[in-house]
């Protein structure tokens, strides 16, 4: 049962599940509001343009059957004419073309779905299918489709025949009208209803964005197997980061050794730990160049010595600075002047060496917090 439940799709999809779908063209969209932008923007273009579209279309119409003597003695000539004539009709009417492409772009800005994948362009043999497209005709999603175009159109008849029935006195009245004065009139009858018509698509929108929201997110649904599966993938194989860690610390050792020869001192335990400080002028603290313990700390005591570096040994304060100074870091202000005597002593064995006189004390009890040393290894 426990295995049945992990393989349950009843996850919420990841962000990476949804960045994956966006990436193969899967994104959410309505049909209903792609057909209603496109065509309230149709209807509010000829509402505000309808005179303009008319006039133009009747003086294209008027010299199109307008035919010159010139042009039945020289046909040659109705090539031309005629592509005069499709040039004016389609200037006359490019900002309804482009109001229209303009509104059919709209809808997956609105749902936060614009993407552009060249995979949702591969073409898919599985499609081709008999079965598989028996299954998608009596598939839940196919029946949802035709109970909403069976609702669409019953709403949409149903407001036709109300909008009909209100304007039954002005449809006859257009018998005793004027031939222009009627055609302009029952042109705005026309572009009204067919707004009112558009207007009533709303609910069928209100209904349908979050329904194709709903079932975009639930079929992205994820079974908590596929949701480990993603963490692990998201995080790594344990071996290969274990792998790229170990890389890592090998490199870092190699660049904390190489620092050791530069080093003022090698503070020691005087086996279990080592510490590499350096001091230059201009630095606000004594730095740690390297440290480690064990056989690390061998290591460096061996390179310290290849390179005549001084080593003294200080269990206490090696220890403090092993546990709480980083490297590559300023020591902790609570060692400074544990340090500092340390640095001194260094500097006047240094100048032993070149001039010679008497031969400089060692520190011992150095001053160094109780609290901040580790027990002994």
């Amino acid at each position: 049962m426990a295995e049945e439940s992990d393989l349950e799709k009843t996850e919420e999809p990841t962000g990476r599940r949804i960045e994956q779908a966006r990436e193969k063209g899967q994104v959410p969209h309505s049909r209903e509001l792609g057909t209603f932008l496109v065509l309230i923007a149709a209807g509010a273009a000829f509402w505000t343009m309808g005179g303009w579209f008319m006039q133009r279309s009747m003086a294209i119409t008027y010299k199109a059957f307008s035919i010159e003597p010139a042009f039945m003695h020289e046909p040659a000539l109705m090539l031309p004419r005629l592509a005069e004539i499709s040039g004016d009709a389609l200037l006359v009417f490019a900002p309804l073309l482009a109001v229209l492409v303009l509104a059919a772009i709209l809808p997956p800005f609105f749902l936060n779905a614009w993407v552009f994948s060249i995979t949702a362009l591969v073409p898919d043999l599985n499609r081709l299918n008999p079965l598989s497209g028996i299954g998608r005709m009596f598939s839940w999603g196919s029946l949802m489709e035709l109970g909403k175009a069976v609702l669409k159109a019953a709403l949409i008849g149903g407001v036709a025949v109300i909008v009909i029935w209100k304007q039954r006195d002005e449809i006859f009245g257009l018998l005793t009208e004027p031939l222009e004065s009627g055609l302009v009139h029952a042109g705005q009858m026309v572009t009204f209803s067919f707004l009112i018509l558009v207007a009533t698509l709303v609910l069928v929108v209100a209904a349908d964005v979050p329904f194709q929201l709903w079932q975009y997110f639930d079929k992205l649904k994820m079974s908590k197997d596929e949701v480990k599966q993603e963490m692990k993938e998201m995080m790594g194989d344990p071996h290969v980061k274990g792998r790229i860690r170990s890389l890592q610390m090998q490199a870092a050792r190699k660049r904390m050794m190489a620092a050791v020869p530069q080093a003022n001192v090698i503070v020691t335990n005087p086996t279990h730990f080592a510490v590499a400080l350096s001091y230059r002028t201009g630095m606000d603290a004594p730095k740690v160049v390297a440290k480690g313990a064990g056989a690390v700390a061998l290591k460096i005591r061996e390179i310290a010595v290849e390179n005549a570096v001084p080593i003294m040994e200080a269990p206490p304060l090696a220890r403090a600075l092993y546990k709480h100074a980083n490297l590559d870091a300023e020591i902790p202000s609570a060692l400074y002047n544990a340090v500092a005597e340390v640095l001194a002593y260094i500097y006047q064995l240094a100048n032993w060496r070149q001039a010679g006189g008497v031969y400089p004390v060692p520190p011992r009890d150095l001053p160094v917090p109780p609290e901040l040393v580790p027990e002994a290894a």
